[in-house]
């Protein structure tokens, strides 16, 4: 294709997108009253300790597990089967937080993209839980924001998501084994590297219950998303590079946060995304680390503040100070707040187009403009793509600029070394996939 060029002087700056109907529709079906019921469902279970018991049908994980199973189920049968329900187990062997082997069972809920199958969105909570001694099966662990809430919400996002198609598949899963070093979710995301899945995008909600002892906290209508920008899986290959243009900031993982908060900003105005740089918090991990190890970006959602005497504690009163992850300290409106951006998001994603590949910024010659180009999109409704671009400074994506259905474009006087850029692709409905940062070419 021919490269064009744009002159300095026509730069727009970047307009607010507008909201998508369907997706609007979509997050007026979100019920905090659903929420609360499969969250105190999961805490009547009495404990979810992936060392608790397995075949009890009133207690333990597999009770859970089958319950969680049986939900997805009841959620297909009423799209018409659209979901593919699963329970692929795996034997866990003996280890520090594992006192004897155990069958360690994801439960996943497959809803097929329709034109794009093969691109892939996962979003997860952990069902399992704890009280002070992760190896402990027997305590009472109720595990009522860490993390029925993140379970709760995927069961709900499920619901909702599956009333509608999406060009892209959408994976619901409730994984097992994090309170024992992120088990469940180790396996499926090896599993995906070794099958060669396409996964764009992996979210994990771990306690988003909107702890109720900080409901007046000034920030109360937010949630956390922690996006790391170094890729943890980078070799010094890419180290170097990044390190050469400056690129700390603009992993794929921290592009996927940038898209997340501009899906806020459109779907959710009065409840809003915080960015958080980091990959998680300190002496935390969460689900979506076993992801980013491979290779595939990944998110973690979790609620403003922490209350520390409301997760994996033994449930007692101590001091005249109660203890223990019970349901009176959850808000179940809170929840309903974060599966909404959760929806938002993985719905804009998958309706969108793939992001453009091989995004390359053009070093061959010495000079005040940026040469950018990318290989052509494969969806069938694509419109176009759009260049973005931010000073260097600049924590998000300020400016914007569609440039038609071409695979080269030139940014006249505007020079690559006072700007960061990007490249995203839009489809003929308005849908924009997530910004691909570029990589010197030549």
């Amino acid at each position: 294709m021919v490269l064009l060029c744009i002159p300095a002087i026509d730069i727009a700056a970047q307009k607010t997108q507008k909201p998508n109907k369907n997706i609007v529709d979509l997050l007026k079906k979100v019920s905090a009253k659903k929420i609360e019921e499969y969250d105190r469902k999961l805490v009547s279970f009495g404990t979810r300790n992936l060392n608790s018991a397995q075949n009890d049908p009133k207690r333990g994980i597999g009770a859970a597990r089958d319950w969680i199973f049986n939900e997805f189920q009841k959620i297909s049968a009423d799209c018409g089967g659209c979901l593919q329900v699963e329970k692929p187990t795996f034997l866990q062997e003996k280890g520090r937080r594992v006192p004897v082997a155990v069958d360690l069972t994801n439960v996943v809920a497959t809803l097929k993209g329709t034109t794009d199958p093969a691109r892939v969105y996962v979003v997860s909570g952990h069902y399992d839980s704890m009280c002070g001694d992760p190896r402990d099966g027997t305590c009472d662990a109720p595990g009522a924001n860490d993390d029925g809430s993140g379970t709760s919400a995927v069961i709900e996002m499920a619901r909702v998501m599956s009333k509608q198609k999406y060009d892209a598949t959408i994976i619901f899963m409730a994984v097992a084994g994090e309170e024992q070093g992120l088990l469940g979710s180790t396996y499926f995301a090896e599993q995906a590297l070794q099958k060669k899945m396409n996964i764009e995008a992996m979210f994990t909600n771990d306690i988003i219950g909107g702890v109720k002892t900080y409901k007046n906290a000034p920030d109360r209508n937010s949630v956390r998303v922690f996006a790391e920008g170094v890729p943890t899986n980078e070799t010094n290959a890419e180290a170097n590079l990044r390190r050469s243009v400056g690129g700390e900031n603009d992993s794929a993982s921290r592009q996927l946060g940038r898209f997340v908060k501009e899906a806020g900003d459109i779907y959710s105005p009065k409840f809003k995304v915080h960015l958080i740089y980091r990959r998680d918090r300190y002496l935390r991990g969460g689900d979506h680390i076993p992801f980013l190890e491979r290779g595939f970006s990944a998110l973690r959602f979790t609620e403003p503040h922490e209350d520390f005497s409301h997760q994996h504690q033994n449930v007692r009163t101590e001091n005249g100070k109660f203890y223990g992850d019970t349901l009176e300290y959850v808000d179940f409106d809170y929840i309903a707040s974060v599966t909404k951006v959760n929806i938002a998001s993985l719905a804009s994603l998958a309706l969108a187009p793939a992001k453009p590949r091989n995004v390359g910024i053009v070093t061959t010659r010495l000079t005040n403009d940026t040469d950018l180009k990318w290989d052509a999109n494969t969806d069938n409704d694509i419109s176009g793509y759009e260049i973005v671009w931010r000073d260097t400074t600049s924590p998000f994506w300020t400016n914007s600029k569609f440039v038609g259905n071409v695979t080269k474009f030139t940014m006249t006087e505007m020079s690559k070394d006072n700007y960061f850029f990007g490249v995203r692709a839009v489809d003929k409905d308005g849908n924009k996939s997530s910004v691909v940062f570029p990589k010197p070419v030549r």
